[in-house]
């Protein structure tokens, strides 16, 4: 597997207009005309790569391939910056070493793989091999869903890597708090640090482990013990707020069947009145009894169509 050999052109290509577009400022900010020149045109795309170049903006990388990991690594060691979190890198086991001493990050799944031709490769083993060769790592989700159960991914570490709980729980908790810059306010509890955490009633890497309080800057967000108090006055509101809409919509009722057509005000549940013409006004069945048929006059059975083919109509609606 390869990765686009045009990547690499157009990385260093851009970072090298980046540079040239530095050299352009500072030559029209040096010259002793400035005043009577024309500035350069602003290129807000070339200023964020400048911003690459001088360390001041984070770069984290989408990433699967190990040749594409190294190739992006390679330009960053030529243009002096770093590579501070490869996202994804599902392939990382493959150049772990190179990884660590590049000094990036690596924030990836922990258990997905094959699920398309760039993830071949994947093992549930990569978040541990790179941890054990220095990486700092964390695990993602990709999925708003899937977020709500990272505990549980993080115990697949133990189950694939035989990490130590409190290993494997950092890979969601203070790795990627160091991974998005933030670890000096979260990620750990620690006196002076946000008070952003969960009381569990068990160990949290467990499937059978329930929240029972949810804390955010302080503050308690969620109580299970007052969830549960206040779950039968939440269904009577609720119950109270059907019956006001029920009541309502049976006040409105006369007007709306004051304007209604007589087939619209018919109640569907009120039973049909049957049909009281005498016998011989009714007009006889359309298709013989199963009795009247013989294999002479009986017409041959109608093919099914097979499944899938539109269905073909047999009179119009008006």
């Amino acid at each position: 597997l390869l990765e686009d050999p045009l990547a690499e052109e157009v990385l260093r290509g851009s970072f090298l207009a980046a540079l040239a577009y530095r050299d352009e400022w500072q030559a029209y900010r040096a010259a002793a005309d400035r005043a009577t020149r024309v500035p350069p045109r602003r290129d807000l795309r070339m200023e964020a790569l400048l911003e690459i170049l001088d360390g001041t903006l984070r770069v984290n990388a989408h990433s699967y391939l190990a040749d594409e990991i190294l190739m992006l690594m390679g330009v960053a060691d030529d243009f002096g910056f770093k590579v501070a979190v490869l996202q994804h890198v599902l392939e990382g086991y493959k150049v772990a070493d190179e990884i660590a001493a590049h000094g990036a990050a690596a924030s990836t799944f922990s258990d997905w793989w094959a699920y398309k031709y760039e993830v071949i490769d994947a093992i549930p083993y990569n978040g541990v091999i790179l941890h054990d060769r220095g990486v700092s790592v964390s695990y993602d989700s990709d999925s708003d869903e899937l977020g709500r159960r990272l505990p549980l991914e993080a115990a697949k570490a133990i189950r694939y890597g035989d990490l130590e709980p409190a290993v494997a729980l950092s890979f969601v908790t203070s790795e990627p708090a160091k991974q998005l810059g933030v670890g000096d306010r979260i990620g750990t509890l620690e006196t002076g640090k946000d008070g952003d955490f969960v009381i569990w009633s068990g160990d949290p890497l467990s499937t059978f482990t329930r929240c029972e309080q949810t804390w955010i800057d302080g503050r308690r967000y969620f109580d299970r013990e007052q969830d549960l108090a206040a779950r039968p006055a939440l269904e009577a509101e609720r119950l109270a707020l059907i019956a006001k809409v029920r009541a309502e919509s049976k006040k409105d009722a006369p007007d709306a069947e004051a304007d209604a057509s007589p087939e619209e005000s018919m109640d569907a549940s009120e039973p049909v009145p049957p049909d009281t013409r005498p016998p011989d006004t009714v007009p006889p069945a359309t298709a013989p009894t199963g009795d009247s048929l013989t294999p002479e006059t009986a017409s041959p059975p109608t093919s099914r169509p097979p499944a899938g083919a539109p269905a073909t109509a047999t009179g119009s609606r008006s």
